[in-house]
């Protein structure tokens, strides 16, 4: 009793601090902004599975009593208690891995330009391989991405991987088609559909073709992603709609990546480490 008091005056100062005064004026989105307070404050998911259980219990209250329609936490999925910590490249494997190799074949531009859109969004290997040519913009520089449970989102990449995507689009794809017409981007050389494991194939052939030591997975390049974009300053609810995750707590383990490798380095270095 005690632990669910203190959790609802949690989210009642924070409610204060974003000037909400009603009960009626709480929304899904209010709810999961304080959430993502939590996780930046460090609390563990196990403590804010336990906070998310005293809201809905608190906002069935609220419905009861009829002093609001519905329970804006209803929907809001329970942290996940993560174990173990993902494999993620430093910034110069990365750079290792999308070396680009002397012969630029058809393949090795497509490969390319798969391999450059992947680190440079994060998305899925399952989306990457599914994504129609329509639903990648050159002119913004995003892509459209239908993920679990068919949501939809807006990816953001950067100017290389436009160009590696460009210029695939304008060379590559045309002598891979042979005449052929195809609504995904990626194609074979057969003009068909990428599958996953032959794009897991693709990475290990260039992790041997480059001399990355670690082991490499498409899932290794989405870590990657995540682990730099937050050791590079950004917050943690933008990286979550990046990847996709219906649960911030899934997205908040990136930030136990990056402070793990700090806590290696100053083993590694440190003349006490």
């Amino acid at each position: 009793m005690e632990s669910y008091a203190s959790d609802l005056h949690f989210f009642l100062a924070f409610l204060g601090l974003q000037g909400v005064q009603t009960a009626d004026a709480i929304t899904p989105d209010l709810a999961r902004d304080f959430l993502a307070v939590c996780y930046q404050k460090n609390i563990n998911a196990r403590s804010n599975a336990r906070r998310l259980s005293a809201l809905r219990a608190f906002f069935e209250y609220l419905v009861v009593q009829q002093i609001r329609p519905d329970n804006p936490v209803a929907d809001i999925d329970s942290p996940k208690i993560v174990s173990g910590l993902p494999g993620v490249l430093t910034v110069a494997e990365v750079e290792q891995m999308l070396r680009l190799p002397q012969k630029q074949s058809p393949l090795v531009l497509r490969n390319w330009a798969m391999l450059h859109l992947l680190y440079a969004t994060g998305i899925r290997v399952s989306e990457l391989v599914a994504l129609p040519v329509r639903d990648c913009s050159l002119t913004s520089g995003h892509v459209r991405v239908l993920g679990k449970g068919d949501k939809e989102r807006m990816v953001p990449f950067n100017e290389n991987a436009g160009n590696r995507i460009e210029k695939y689009l304008n060379t590559a794809r045309p002598t891979l088609l042979r005449q052929r017409t195809s609504p995904y981007l990626f194609i074979t050389s057969r003009g068909g559909k990428m599958t996953r494991h032959r794009f897991w194939q693709i990475i290990q052939e260039i992790v041997a073709a480059n001399g990355v030591a670690k082991p490499v997975s498409p899932k290794t390049m989405r870590h990657s992603f995540a682990t730099h974009l937050l050791a590079g300053g950004a917050d943690l609810r933008s990286v979550q709609m990046m990847l996709g995750h219906a649960d911030i707590a899934t997205t908040q383990i990136y930030t136990h990546v990056d402070k793990a490798r700090v806590k290696e380095l100053h083993r590694r270095f440190h003349p006490r480490g």
